[in-house]
């Protein structure tokens, strides 16, 4: 860390008049070396990724604008910079890397059109030469086979190639600085190692200053140099990661510390194992097929869940593994009958619901009930709160008025106040809208609640209360639980059983204490070792004092 390469001075960045506060970063000073990687850390709404789009020109003018402070790069203030100029600066000084790259990418044009865009801009070069610097950059982030990805557009690419374009595309002008926004946040355990990894080695091999925004923990234990916390627009610590890690000092770093979840397994002390079974899957499968040409056979099926069998006890919660891909949201769905499996047995209370009609599962339905990842997609947004948790009860049959009073009590339950009840989904944050999801899947008193990844998109501390909830119910309405989950930290604070799953298939099965403590097969072993800041031992904290 020789120099300083970027420094904000007293940045103040305005909300409209509508909003829920004035500023989306009041009054914020930060200055990042060369050949450091400094960490930016906060939950939703910390002003992390606003105060990286004001050093990019990207802010959302006219209703936000930078309204005081500088941004001073290589001794000029960008923020009187003209737009032609910052036209020149960004992808050729300074370069982002946006979180969701199937957004940021357009996805008529192919991917070496996408990156061949910024050498035109920039460059004076001929076809060829793009091409030929093209492919040294995607060779550069280990892409494969980079002559045939040129050709190929960025839906046909899995998500940790898409966000390896994206990397290329901002390195390949070689600027002095990245902004790296949440560029993990969506991805798997092991390919979110392998992106960690590439921009570690990217900084250390080109000396460049790498502004990492995220807001898990163990991200920037695994990678940063410096961390600084962000709450409410305002910097509220700054320190090398050690200290701040180690020995936090403001109490909002230590209530982000912690809602880290430990990834202590949970005993099976816990579980009593004189409970009856009360879902037994036996050689489930479900396949599909890729549809061939006018003249052409249809090709091979392909396996989304492949001979799978597990045993629930009653109370017991089962936590489901593995990384996209690899059918843990398809055996879900299986299970809860979203979807038709093709073979095999869903046994529940002796009886064996894959073989239902809808008719004959109609009973069934209610007793299990499922919490999908996206709560914004799967609730209704011309409904209000009590109309989407009623509803369930209304239509099995419960009289409006019992329907009405089982709404306030999960009302009460999930931890929302009773004037929720005539809002509507966009009106409550992420963490609300999950809480109001468990709330509709409680309302109809299930025997068994299936989770689909319900804390993957949400900050820490939410994710540490959604947990807290779902354990609470679980305890107190002797709930059993499929828990689907890549976190594998949070798999051994919910889970008493795990299965991992690779390609359709269970490659590993059993308590979590022992899966975690000697996992047997080498991609179990694979996935805990791709765990971020696996080495961090999260401190404990006692009476406010690290």
């Amino acid at each position: 860390m020789n120099d300083i390469i970027l420094e904000i001075r007293n940045l103040t960045v305005d909300l409209p008049s509508w909003a829920d506060r004035s500023h989306a970063v009041s009054d914020l000073s930060l200055s990042l070396h060369r050949n450091e990687i400094l960490c930016v850390v906060g939950e939703s709404g910390s002003g992390k990724s606003l105060m990286s789009r004001s050093i990019m020109g990207l802010l959302p003018a006219p209703h936000v604008r930078a309204s005081a402070g500088q941004i001073i790069f290589n001794g000029e203030d960008l923020l009187k910079a003209t737009p032609l100029r910052m036209q020149d600066v960004r992808g050729k000084n300074i370069s982002m890397i946006f979180q969701e790259p199937m957004t940021a990418l357009n996805p008529l044009m192919t991917v070496g059109n996408l990156v061949g865009e910024v050498l035109k801009i920039h460059c004076n070069m001929t076809k060829s030469q793009r091409i030929d610097r093209i492919v040294k950059a995607f060779d550069a982030v280990n892409l494969p086979v980079p002559e045939q990805l040129l050709r190929m557009y960025p839906h046909q690419l899995s998500g940790g190639q898409r966000q390896r374009v994206m990397i290329a595309m901002a390195l390949i002008l070689e600027p002095s600085v990245l902004i790296a926004d949440e560029p993990t946040t969506a991805l798997d355990v092991t390919t979110q190692a392998q992106i960690l990894a590439l921009v570690k080695e990217i900084q250390s091999n080109r000396h460049i200053g790498v502004l990492f925004i995220t807001h898990d923990l163990s991200v920037v234990a695994e990678i940063a140099n410096r961390v600084a916390v962000m709450q409410f627009g305002k910097l509220v610590e700054l320190g090398d990661t050690d200290q701040v890690l180690n020995r936090p000092q403001h109490p909002y770093t230590k209530s982000l510390i912690k809602a880290v979840p430990r990834g202590i397994p949970r005993s099976q002390q816990l579980l009593d194992k004189t409970s009856p079974v009360i879902l037994s899957v036996k050689n489930l499968e479900k396949s599909y097929y890729m549809r061939g040409g006018l003249f052409k056979h249809r090709n091979p099926a392909v396996y989304a869940v492949k001979s799978v069998s597990f045993e629930v006890r009653r109370g017991e919660t089962l936590g489901i593994v593995g990384e996209s891909g690899s059918g843990k949201s398809t055996l879900a769905r299986c299970i809860t009958r979203l979807i038709d499996s093709d073979s095999g047995k869903i046994i529940f209370n002796e009886a064996d619901i894959r073989s239902y009609s809808r008719k004959q599962l109609r009973p069934y339905c209610k007793r299990i009930q499922m919490v999908f990842q996206d709560p914004y997609g799967s609730l209704s947004p011309r409904r209000t709160v009590g109309q989407l948790i009623s509803e369930g009860p209304t239509i099995h049959g419960v009289d409006a008025e019992k329907a009405m009073a089982r709404v306030y009590e999960l009302l009460d339950l999930v931890g929302l106040d009773h004037r929720a009840i005539d809002r509507y989904p966009h009106e409550f944050s992420g963490g609300q809208r999950q809480r109001i999801c468990i709330a509709r899947a409680l309302a109809l008193d299930p025997e068994v609640l299936v989770a689909d990844e319900p804390v993957s998109a949400l900050d820490v501390s939410v994710q540490a209360q959604v947990l807290r909830l779902l354990a609470d119910a679980r305890d107190r309405l002797n709930l059993t639980m499929l828990f689907v989950t890549h976190d594998l930290r949070v798999a051994a604070q919910m889970c008493d059983t795990i299965a991992v799953m690779r390609y359709g298939e269970v490659v590993e099965y059993g308590p979590t204490e022992y899966v975690f403590s000697n996992p047997k097969h080498p991609y179990t072993q694979e996935l805990f070792a791709a765990i971020p800041g696996r080495a961090w031992v999260v401190p404990e904290f006692c009476d406010g004092k690290p």
